[in-house]
């Protein structure tokens, strides 16, 4: 039966696409620019205002659908949007944000898991939505990588809990898809606009928080929104650790993420973005496919997955050695 509820994803996307074209072409554009730098992947300044019309888009859609969200998912947002909008337009100290992630994560960690987890887990779910969040605007560093990350990584959301038969979630998962697929048409190689951090953090956010729902409706497992992603989180947490190691300041920008390395070694932006909308397919259908196994087989070919990104990492890792190790010095 036809609802306005359907009508949400085809909503964020027409939002989005005219949002975004009505802000390249007004004077809001230059309200937030992204200049290059020494550690940049782009040469000219670029308007980082698309996280206005990703989540306008968004929102809008949202308001068509009437999702039954929790209170504290949306206050939690509205926080995301509010500091990534701040840091945007005039800059806000990285201990500032850090904490403010935090504390939008961690409210609404507590909101829906208290009464059910223990301290514990509430706290390791809080970390891990607030990482998420950081990872995402880590990530969002190459033309058409985060939006495609988004139109991909939403929409197995949307498709697990279709199947599930939590409709009214599916299509609120599928209005972020939408709005991602709208944005990519001004972001893919050569962008002529970034999302910003209004774009990444809070698109990190719905990430982990909708993984987190989606696990409390019993529409998937814990581990399937960390396959769905695991692209974005596998490049993020293994660069940090690396960096950790190496006693660098984590927080300051830098050209070390293996996505960076594959576009520096010549790949390219464009390359660079196809070659991991075919890995982040890949984990999505790979995760819906492993919902349907049995649990031991489903930790079998977890294990394997996880081998298989140790090797595609250490190939990158060796070609980036023997790349340096021929450049001009």
């Amino acid at each position: 039966m036809f609802t306005p509820a359907l009508l949400a994803p085809l909503t964020a996307f027409a939002a989005t696409l005219v949002i975004i074209w009505w802000l390249l072409r007004s004077r809001l554009s230059f309200i937030a620019l992204d200049r290059p730098g020494r550690r940049s992947l782009h040469e000219r300044p670029v308007p980082r205002t698309g996280g206005i019309g990703i989540h306008a888009g968004i929102i809008l859609a949202w308001a068509t659908a009437a999702p039954n969200l929790p209170d504290a998912a949306w206050a939690a947002y509205a926080v995301m949007l509010a500091i990534s909008f701040l840091e945007d337009v005039g800059g806000v100290a990285a201990a500032w944000r850090l904490g403010v992630h935090l504390l939008g994560a961690g409210l609404f960690a507590a909101d829906m898991l208290l009464g059910i987890q223990g301290w514990i887990v509430i706290a390791a779910v809080a970390v891990a939505i607030a990482w998420m969040a950081n990872l995402y605007n880590f990530m969002d560093g190459s033309d058409g990588l985060a939006g495609g990350m988004a139109l991909i990584g939403f929409g197995g959301y949307g498709i697990a809990a279709w199947l599930s038969g939590s409709t009214a979630f599916a299509l609120v998962n599928f209005s972020v898809a939408a709005a991602a697929a709208a944005f990519l048409v001004f972001n893919f190689h050569p962008a002529r606009v970034f999302m910003g951090d209004t774009g990444s953090v809070p698109l990190g956010f719905l990430a982990g928080a909708f993984g987190a729902i989606g696990w409390l409706q019993r529409d998937w497992s814990w581990w399937f929104p960390v396959v769905v992603f695991s692209p974005f989180i596998a490049d993020a947490s293994v660069t940090l650790a690396r960096r950790l190691l190496r006693r660098e300041r984590v927080w300051e920008a830098h050209r070390d993420h293996y996505y960076q390395r594959l576009v520096l070694m010549g790949w390219g932006h464009r390359k660079t973005a196809l070659a991991e909308y075919g890995l982040m397919l890949a984990c999505g259908a790979l995760a819906l496919i492993v919902l349907t196994l049995p649990a031991p087989l489903q930790a079998i070919v977890l294990a394997v997955a996880a081998g298989a990104y140790l090797v595609l990492i250490g190939a990158i890792g060796h070609a980036w050695s023997r790349f340096n190790a021929g450049a001009p010095r």
